[in-house]
C-alpha cells in the first residue's frame, strides 16, 4: 500500500474516530482503558492473533465472525464464549457452529501471564477483530475497550438476534436498526463476507430451488460443488470468483453487483436504491469503504456493553468465575 494511501486511510480513521469517541465515552468504554493496568495487553493480543493467522489465514475471518455473533446477542459481553454449566445449560455455543474458540483462549492464557484477571474475554474479541481486520484486510483502527464478560449465555436468544443467511433487505435492516446500527452500518460489515467460511447447507436454498436472483454460471458452479443431495461441505466465500478468501476487502460488492454471492442476506443488498448506491460506491472506493467499515466495528463494539462494576472479568474465557 502507497503511503498516500496509508495517509488517507489514516486521516479517514481519524475523523471517523473523533465523530464517535464521544459515543464510546457515552457507553462507559476508552481507548487505552488497559494502558495502568496491564500496559501491554493490547500488543500481547495482537502478537498472537498475527501469528494464529499466519500458521492458518482462515482465523482472520472466525476472529471478526465471532466478535459480530458476540455482540449481537446479549451485547458484546465474551456470552458467546461459554460453555454449558450448571447456571448456563444450554449456551449459544450450542447454536451454531463457529471458529475460534480454542484461539480466543490461547489470547487469554497469555493475557493471564502477564496481567492475571484484568483483561476480559469480551475485549479480548473486540481487539481480536479489530487485529484480524489489520492483518486480513491491511487497515486498522483504534478500539475503545472497557468491557465486562456477562454472566449469562442463553441458546434461543441467537434465533431471537442473529441475522439468518436468508434474510431480506427489511428484516435486516430492523435487526441493525434494534441494535442501534443503520443501513450504512448494514452494508460495510456485510463486506466481511469477502473472507472466511461457510458450509454448503447454507447456500442449498438458493440452489434447489434456483434463485433468479443469483448468476447462472456461478449458480451451475455451486451446484457442482453442492449436490442437492450431499452433505455440508464447507466453500470460502470469494474463492469461486478466483479472489483471495482470506483477504478482507471491498471485492465483496463486486460480486453483490455481479450477483456472485452466496447467501440471500448479500444480494438482498441490491434490492432498493439507497442501499444499492451504497453497495456500488463501496465496490468503487475502497478506502472509503475501509472508513466506513471500521465505524461500524466501533459502533457495533458498543452494543449494549457492561462496564464498572457489572458483569466481570473471567479467569477463562469459556467459564463464569463462579464455575471454575
Amino acid at each position: 500500500m502507497s503511503t498516500a494511501t496509508t495517509s488517507k486511510i489514516m486521516l479517514l480513521m481519524a475523523f471517523m474516530a473523533a465523530a464517535l469517541s464521544s459515543v464510546s465515552m457515552a457507553s462507559g468504554l476508552r481507548y487505552n482503558f488497559y494502558n495502568t493496568s496491564c500496559p501491554g495487553a493490547e500488543d500481547k493480543v495482537r502478537g498472537v492473533v498475527q501469528g494464529l493467522i499466519s500458521n492458518d489465514p482462515t482465523m482472520g475471518a472466525a476472529f471478526v465472525r465471532l466478535f459480530f455473533h458476540d455482540c449481537f446477542v446479549r451485547g458484546c459481553d465474551a456470552s458467546i464464549l461459554l460453555d454449558r454449566s450448571t447456571s448456563n445449560p444450554n449456551t449459544e455455543k450450542q447454536a451454531i457452529a463457529l471458529r475460534g474458540y480454542d484461539a480466543v483462549n490461547k489470547i487469554k492464557d497469555a493475557l493471564e501471564a502477564i496481567c492475571p484477571g484484568v483483561v476480559s474475554c469480551a475485549d479480548i474479541l473486540a481487539f481480536a477483530a479489530r487485529d484480524s481486520t489489520t492483518a486480513s484486510g491491511g487497515f486498522t483502527f483504534g478500539m475503545p475497550s472497557g468491557r465486562r464478560d456477562g454472566l449469562f449465555s442463553v441458546f434461543s436468544e441467537v434465533f431471537q438476534h442473529m441475522p439468518s443467511p436468508s434474510s431480506q433487505l427489511e428484516d435486516l435492516l430492523k435487526s441493525f436498526n434494534d441494535k442501534g446500527l443503520d443501513a450504512v452500518d448494514l452494508v460495510a460489515l456485510s463486506g466481511a463476507h469477502s473472507f472466511g467460511q461457510t458450509s454448503c447447507n447454507f447456500v442449498k436454498p438458493r440452489l434447489y430451488p434456483a434463485d433468479t436472483t443469483m448468476n447462472a454460471t456461478f449458480a451451475t458452479v455451486l451446484r457442482s460443488v453442492c449436490p442437492q443431495q450431499g452433505g455440508g461441505s464447507i466453500l470460502v466465500n470469494n474463492n469461486l470468483v478466483s479472489q483471495d478468501p482470506n483477504k478482507l476487502s471491498n471485492a465483496f460488492y463486486q460480486n453483490v453487483a455481479s450477483r456472485q454471492v452466496l447467501f440471500t442476506s448479500d444480494q438482498t443488498l441490491t434490492s432498493r436504491n439507497d442501499t444499492a448506491a451504497m453497495v456500488a460506491d463501496n465496490a468503487a472506493r475502497p478506502i472509503a469503504w475501509m472508513a466506513r467499515f471500521a465505524g461500524a466495528m466501533l459502533k457495533m463494539g458498543r452494543i449494549d456493553v457492561l462496564t464498572g462494576a457489572s458483569g466481570e472479568v473471567r479467569k477463562v474465557c469459556f467459564a463464569t468465575n463462579s464455575a471454575t
